[in-house]
């Protein structure tokens, strides 16, 4: 999807067809494979035809004004059963979800449009889901690297070097290691373990 240009509704009621506040705003924008058969659904049905043609047109032909989309808009989340929606989180939320890939911050800005990092950075905010995300590759990470360390070499030496240090099996030393390494882990870094 390419954005070129966008129709404006001034606060004195008159609109004007303008580009992007910044050059970045022109841009072109991949589209998920997930939603592209309902857009293409609303261009055939509801949008003007051609590459100029508008996204939104009202039932007499003309460009909606913001009042009368509102009115539209919170109709039809009515109807969804969706409360408190504004057209606005829509790009939020597709934002978000973008930041949520592990898109980095260039790439944010490139998509959304936004000259500078401070805009991109509001929607890379911290979540619990992504925070897991991010220690289970941790953990994956250290997981590969004890796989390929040879056994009983000292602390990389896996199980077979616990089993030796406390006498036990190589399945009793993982599970004393595993209960122990949040412990360890939070005398070592002073962070306490999630």
């Amino acid at each position: 999807m390419r954005v070129r240009r966008a129709v404006a509704e001034l606060e004195n009621g008159q609109r004007g067809i303008k580009v992007p506040k910044s050059a970045a705003g022109k841009r072109t924008v991949s589209i998920p494979d997930v939603i592209v058969q309902e857009i293409r659904q609303h261009l055939e049905t509801y949008a003007e035809a051609g590459a100029d043609g508008r996204v939104f047109v009202g039932a007499q032909g003309a460009t909606p004004r913001r009042n009368h989309f509102n009115l539209l808009w919170h109709k039809a989340c009515r109807k969804a059963g969706i409360k408190g929606l504004h057209f606005q989180d829509l790009r939020h939320t597709g934002n978000t979800l973008a930041a949520s890939t592990g898109a980095s911050t260039r790439e944010l800005m490139t998509r959304m449009g936004h000259s500078t990092a401070r805009a991109a950075l509001i929607y890379q905010h911290a979540s619990a889901d992504r925070d897991r995300l991010i220690a289970d590759a941790l953990s994956e990470l250290v997981r590969k690297g004890a796989q390929s360390t040879p056994k009983g070499k000292g602390h990389a030496g896996g199980a077979a070097a616990w089993s030796q240090t406390l006498g036990t099996t190589e399945g009793q030393a993982e599970e004393i290691s595993s209960d122990l390494a949040p412990q360890c882990s939070e005398r070592a870094t002073g962070i306490e373990p999630a």
